[in-house]
């Protein structure tokens, strides 16, 4: 059978002539989202590697799936209802039974500076305090804390002025990147109730008397569960050393604003970049 080098080269696409139909739908979309038409498939595949895509990252970046609104999420068929008192609200909720505090505050209530770390209560980021104790809330079932007294990072703080655990790490600077700081504070918090109450540590020389003092290493051994990969640990044991002692800190000099104040700084900024 006699070869016909133009079929070859219509197959291979080297003709110019636009060979569309070979590609997916999604690569056909993905192709027309970039104005890109005539190629073979060997083509595109080769020309979205030299743009540091692959196909799957195309198909997956730009398919219509992906553009697509949100669906509306079915309720639990057994929702349960539980009633959470965090900081002081109550929250009436109906969950699925499975429903872990942690994803309660952050997917349902908006509470999100309670952090998912490893969630395997290995890291201690989901700390929060409940009934005036420390709880992981990401191995807590949220009906587990049915009508539990729960206080997270935002229910810290009284208005503007900060608890003295949050003004401690900003002075001693108990922190990098931040994402470890909110079990962090939640944990010290919890931790210096623990003392007030004379609970013993496995470091504790007596655990048949009450603890009276707080030694760096009673810190750092009730404070083991909340891991840093950023190594602030000396930084946060003097903080936590720091409020223990009842030790001034020194007025801040910065403060929060809301929003409104933002948005009128971001509006002075625009006028005076303008007339520079």
């Amino acid at each position: 059978m006699q070869h016909d080098p133009h079929s070859s080269q219509a197959a291979s696409g080297t003709s110019g002539i636009p060979c569309d139909a070979e590609l997916s739908a999604d690569e056909a979309a993905l192709a027309r989202r970039l104005g890109i038409s005539g190629l073979s498939r060997r083509e595109f595949i080769a020309l979205l590697s030299a743009a540091g895509l692959s196909g799957a990252d195309g198909q997956i970046a730009f398919s219509e799936a992906a553009f697509a609104a949100p669906t509306n999420v079915t309720p639990p068929q057994d929702a349960l209802p539980v009633v959470l008192q965090i900081n002081g609200q109550r929250h009436e909720l109906k969950l699925d039974p499975r429903t872990t505090l942690l994803d309660a505050l952050r997917e349902h209530l908006a509470l999100t500076g309670t952090k998912k770390g490893c969630d395997h209560g290995q890291c201690g980021a989901c700390t929060v305090i409940v009934n005036g104790e420390r709880r992981l809330s990401c191995l807590t079932l949220a009906a587990q804390a049915d009508d539990a007294q729960i206080t997270t990072i935002e229910g810290l703080a009284d208005g503007e002025r900060l608890h003295p655990m949050q003004a401690a790490f900003v002075e001693h600077d108990g922190f990098q990147c931040g994402y470890c700081t909110p079990g962090q504070i939640c944990s010290a918090v919890a931790l210096l109730e623990e003392i007030k109450r004379g609970d013993a540590s496995h470091v504790s020389a007596d655990v048949s008397q009450p603890v009276t003092e707080l030694s760096d290493a009673e810190v750092r051994e009730r404070m083991s569960g909340n891991l840093c990969r950023c190594g602030a640990y000396p930084k946060i044991v003097a903080a936590i050393q720091d409020v223990h002692s009842g030790g001034a800190m020194r007025p801040l000099t910065w403060r929060y604003v809301d929003q409104s104040e933002l948005t009128a700084l971001k509006l002075a900024k625009e006028v005076t970049d303008d007339a520079v």
